[in-house]
Protein backbone atom coordinates (compact mmCIF):
# COMPACT_ATOMS: atom_id res chain seq x y z
CA UNK A 1 0.00 0.00 0.00
CA UNK A 2 1.48 2.88 -1.16
CA UNK A 3 0.72 6.32 -1.93
CA UNK A 4 -1.91 9.13 0.57
CA UNK A 5 -2.14 8.21 3.67
CA UNK A 6 -5.93 8.60 5.32
CA UNK A 7 -6.28 10.98 8.69
CA UNK A 8 -5.61 7.51 10.60
CA UNK A 9 -4.26 4.00 10.55
CA UNK A 10 -4.51 1.47 12.93
CA UNK A 11 -2.04 -1.59 12.42
CA UNK A 12 -2.53 -4.72 14.60
CA UNK A 13 -1.20 -7.67 14.96
CA UNK A 14 0.25 -9.94 17.64
CA UNK A 15 4.08 -9.76 18.38
CA UNK A 16 6.41 -10.14 15.87
CA UNK A 17 2.96 -10.05 12.89
CA UNK A 18 5.32 -7.83 10.84
CA UNK A 19 2.86 -4.91 11.93
CA UNK A 20 5.77 -2.45 12.51
CA UNK A 21 7.63 -2.50 9.10
CA UNK A 22 4.05 -2.93 6.84
CA UNK A 23 3.12 0.76 9.09
CA UNK A 24 6.75 1.94 8.17
CA UNK A 25 6.20 1.08 4.68
CA UNK A 26 2.83 3.01 4.65
CA UNK A 27 4.63 5.96 5.88
CA UNK A 28 7.60 5.57 3.59
CA UNK A 29 5.31 5.00 0.85
CA UNK A 30 3.54 8.28 1.13
CA UNK A 31 6.35 10.30 -0.05
CA UNK A 32 6.23 13.12 2.77
CA UNK A 33 8.43 14.05 5.20
CA UNK A 34 8.55 11.41 7.96
CA UNK A 35 8.27 11.46 11.59
CA UNK A 36 8.93 8.17 14.16
CA UNK A 37 6.85 8.56 17.27
CA UNK A 38 8.49 6.13 19.71
CA UNK A 39 7.33 4.77 23.11
CA UNK A 40 9.53 2.40 23.89
CA UNK A 41 11.76 2.75 26.84
CA UNK A 42 14.90 1.18 27.05
CA UNK A 43 14.95 -0.28 30.47
CA UNK A 44 17.49 -3.57 30.33
CA UNK A 45 19.96 -4.37 27.75
CA UNK A 46 17.59 -6.70 25.53
CA UNK A 47 15.05 -3.87 24.78
CA UNK A 48 17.88 -1.21 24.12
CA UNK A 49 19.31 -3.98 21.35
CA UNK A 50 15.42 -4.17 20.17
CA UNK A 51 15.03 -0.31 19.94
CA UNK A 52 18.63 -0.07 17.59
CA UNK A 53 17.43 -2.96 15.92
CA UNK A 54 14.27 -1.25 15.19
CA UNK A 55 15.95 2.04 14.34
CA UNK A 56 18.67 0.55 12.02
CA UNK A 57 15.84 -1.48 10.28
CA UNK A 58 13.93 1.86 9.15
CA UNK A 59 17.36 3.25 7.80
CA UNK A 60 17.70 7.07 7.79
CA UNK A 61 15.20 9.72 6.30
CA UNK A 62 13.03 9.62 9.76
CA UNK A 63 12.39 12.35 12.36
CA UNK A 64 13.02 10.61 15.88
CA UNK A 65 10.91 11.62 18.62
CA UNK A 66 10.70 9.83 22.14
CA UNK A 67 7.42 10.12 23.82
CA UNK A 68 7.13 7.20 26.00
CA UNK A 69 3.66 9.12 28.23
CA UNK A 70 3.00 12.19 26.40
CA UNK A 71 2.33 11.32 23.18
CA UNK A 72 -0.18 14.36 22.80
CA UNK A 73 2.43 16.54 23.06
CA UNK A 74 4.44 14.29 20.57
CA UNK A 75 1.33 14.60 18.16
CA UNK A 76 1.02 18.40 18.88
CA UNK A 77 4.19 19.12 17.75
CA UNK A 78 3.89 17.55 13.98
CA UNK A 79 3.94 19.82 10.82
CA UNK A 80 1.01 19.48 8.22
CA UNK A 81 3.41 17.96 5.14
CA UNK A 82 4.90 15.33 7.47
CA UNK A 83 3.65 11.45 7.85
CA UNK A 84 3.55 10.18 11.48
CA UNK A 85 3.96 7.02 12.61
CA UNK A 86 3.09 6.28 16.34
CA UNK A 87 4.90 2.65 17.53
CA UNK A 88 3.40 1.68 19.34
CA UNK A 89 0.14 2.35 21.23
CA UNK A 90 0.99 -0.88 23.45
CA UNK A 91 3.86 0.40 25.24
CA UNK A 92 2.61 3.88 25.47
CA UNK A 93 -0.43 1.76 27.55
CA UNK A 94 1.97 -0.14 29.48
CA UNK A 95 3.99 2.78 30.66
CA UNK A 96 1.17 4.48 31.92
CA UNK A 97 -0.08 1.35 33.36
CA UNK A 98 3.18 0.74 35.50
CA UNK A 99 2.86 5.08 36.22
CA UNK A 100 -0.30 4.37 37.85
CA UNK A 101 -1.76 6.89 36.04
CA UNK A 102 -5.78 7.55 34.96
CA UNK A 103 -5.93 5.01 31.78
CA UNK A 104 -9.50 6.54 30.66
CA UNK A 105 -8.21 10.19 31.14
CA UNK A 106 -4.94 9.21 28.96
CA UNK A 107 -6.70 7.27 26.42
CA UNK A 108 -9.01 10.30 26.07
CA UNK A 109 -5.94 12.70 25.55
CA UNK A 110 -4.27 10.28 22.82
CA UNK A 111 -7.46 10.16 20.50
CA UNK A 112 -8.27 13.74 21.27
CA UNK A 113 -4.77 14.29 19.91
CA UNK A 114 -4.72 12.35 17.39
CA UNK A 115 -7.96 13.74 16.06
CA UNK A 116 -5.93 17.28 15.76
CA UNK A 117 -3.02 15.97 14.55
CA UNK A 118 -2.24 18.20 10.87
CA UNK A 119 -0.44 15.34 9.33
CA UNK A 120 -1.56 11.95 8.37
CA UNK A 121 -1.40 9.60 11.17
CA UNK A 122 -0.19 5.29 11.23
CA UNK A 123 -0.35 3.94 14.95
CA UNK A 124 1.14 0.48 15.76
CA UNK A 125 -0.77 -1.62 18.33
CA UNK A 126 -1.00 -5.55 19.35
CA UNK A 127 -3.69 -7.79 19.68
CA UNK A 128 -3.53 -9.28 23.11
CA UNK A 129 -6.97 -10.79 23.80
CA UNK A 130 -6.60 -13.84 21.27
CA UNK A 131 -4.49 -15.71 23.95
CA UNK A 132 -4.85 -17.49 26.92
CA UNK A 133 -5.98 -15.29 30.43
CA UNK A 134 -3.63 -14.04 32.63
CA UNK A 135 -2.69 -15.78 35.71
CA UNK A 136 -2.51 -12.25 37.84
CA UNK A 137 -4.60 -9.15 38.38
CA UNK A 138 -1.94 -6.72 36.37
CA UNK A 139 -1.73 -8.56 33.23
CA UNK A 140 -5.57 -9.39 33.40
CA UNK A 141 -6.28 -5.65 33.54
CA UNK A 142 -3.63 -4.48 30.72
CA UNK A 143 -5.32 -7.12 28.70
CA UNK A 144 -8.29 -5.68 29.07
CA UNK A 145 -6.97 -2.20 28.94
CA UNK A 146 -5.57 -2.92 25.36
CA UNK A 147 -8.65 -4.29 24.24
CA UNK A 148 -10.59 -1.36 24.93
CA UNK A 149 -7.96 0.84 23.16
CA UNK A 150 -7.92 -0.77 20.31
CA UNK A 151 -11.58 -0.88 20.01
CA UNK A 152 -11.61 3.01 20.72
CA UNK A 153 -8.46 3.44 18.19
CA UNK A 154 -10.26 1.36 15.40
CA UNK A 155 -13.70 2.74 15.57
CA UNK A 156 -11.53 6.35 15.35
CA UNK A 157 -9.63 5.06 12.21
CA UNK A 158 -10.13 5.49 8.25
CA UNK A 159 -7.94 2.62 7.92
CA UNK A 160 -7.33 -0.35 10.23
CA UNK A 161 -4.98 -3.55 8.96
CA UNK A 162 -4.26 -6.03 10.79
CA UNK A 163 -0.47 -7.83 10.33
CA UNK A 164 -0.55 -11.77 10.64
CA UNK A 165 2.54 -13.59 9.59
CA UNK A 166 3.81 -10.45 7.53
CA UNK A 167 0.79 -10.60 5.84
CA UNK A 168 -1.41 -7.67 5.97
CA UNK A 169 -5.61 -7.48 6.00
CA UNK A 170 -7.55 -5.02 6.14
CA UNK A 171 -10.27 -4.80 8.53
CA UNK A 172 -11.89 -1.64 7.88
CA UNK A 173 -11.28 1.26 5.27
CA UNK A 174 -13.09 4.18 4.20
CA UNK A 175 -10.79 4.53 1.39
CA UNK A 176 -12.34 5.02 -2.29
Amino acid sequence: MTGSLPPLTLVIGGARSGKSAFAEGLVAGSGRPRRYIATAEAWDDEMRDRIARHRADRGTGWITVEAPLDLAAALAAVRAEEAVLVDCATLWLTNHLLADHDIAAETGRLLAALSDCPAPVVIVSNETGWGIVPENALARRFRDEQGRLNQRLAGDADLVVAVMAGLPMVLKSSLP
